[in-house]
């Protein structure tokens, strides 16, 4: 299931941004990106959200979780 981008282009769609730490911003650009998509997606099918994230995923991504990430959509 692919999130509804149909507002896009609606103002109030973006509010949380007004108040988005440096954090949530990487996060809001990172979440989008296909290739980190496609990355997440193969975790999730092999079940591997709970484990540290590969070592050349982490690097490729620069990231480290404290805990472990919740998927937004399938």
């Amino acid at each position: 299931m692919k999130p509804d981008t149909s507002h896009w282009r609606s103002d109030s769609a973006y509010d949380f941004m007004d108040h988005a730490s440096v954090d949530d911003l990487a996060w809001e650009c990172l979440r989008r990106n296909r290739d980190y998509q496609t990355d997440f997606r193969d975790l999730h099918r092999k079940d591997r959200l709970e484990n540290p994230l590969p070592e050349k995923m982490e690097r490729r991504w620069g990231l480290r979780f404290r805990s472990p990430t919740l998927p937004l959509c399938d």
